[in-house]
């Protein structure tokens, strides 16, 4: 099994899981032992459909003000927590090729492979939840329709993405490209670099 393949198992069974209690506040049952990679990818799709379910939430018209802001902040936390995640599964991937000689003319990627990968596990969810809305029955033909194919480019994308993770890793472990992490230096989560925040000491 290659890596995406990995993804393909892991990813999904998160998802399942989240929804065995459908609930954004329940424990993460990560089946992995903590430190592995495996841990890691189960952790960073469960951040991803528990934050599904939180932007579902905070777009209720009815919602509180007050219920909406911590929302809010509860969302830029989890954005954080899957940006230093998917920093660490790249950390991960410069640790296993950074022996290899890249050969003369490697090219430099535009998207870090745990960038890629955070795609993938988003599109797990997706696919998961336009599954949920092609199985209603409450719907017009036309919408269903039209999630019926929109479930179908899904898939497609979710085929492409496989072959594309797995192409991209081939080439860093031939040295065809270069493997580089870029940390994603955020500023406004950092006291000492965002003016709103510096400027009030």
């Amino acid at each position: 099994m290659n890596f995406a393949e990995l993804c393909n198992q892991i990813f999904p069974q998160s998802v399942v899981d989240y929804h065995r209690t459908d609930n954004v506040d329940a424990p993460m049952p990560n089946p992995y032992k903590e430190g592995t990679i495996e841990y890691d990818l189960y952790k960073k799709n469960w951040i991803d459909v528990v934050q599904w379910h939180l932007e579902d939430i905070i777009r209720d018209p009815q919602i509180d003000p007050v219920d909406a802001l911590a929302l809010k902040r509860r969302i830029d936390r989890s954005n954080q927590d899957r940006t230093d995640l998917v920093e660490r599964i790249d950390s991960y991937f410069y640790e296993k090729y950074r022996d290899v000689q890249p050969l003369e003319g490697a090219r430099i990627n535009t998207e870090s492979p745990a960038w890629a990968i955070d795609r993938l596990s988003i599109l797990h969810v997706k696919i998961y939840h336009m599954q949920e809305q092609v199985d209603r029955k409450d719907v017009s033909e036309e919408q269903h329709k039209k999630c019926v194919d929109k479930l179908s480019v899904l898939k497609e994308q979710l085929t492409d993405m496989t072959t594309s993770i797995s192409q991209l890793l081939e080439d860093y472990q031939a040295g065809r490209r270069v493997m580089k992490v870029y940390k994603q230096m955020k500023m406004y989560n950092d006291p000492s670099l965002n003016p709103v925040l510096y400027g009030k000491k």
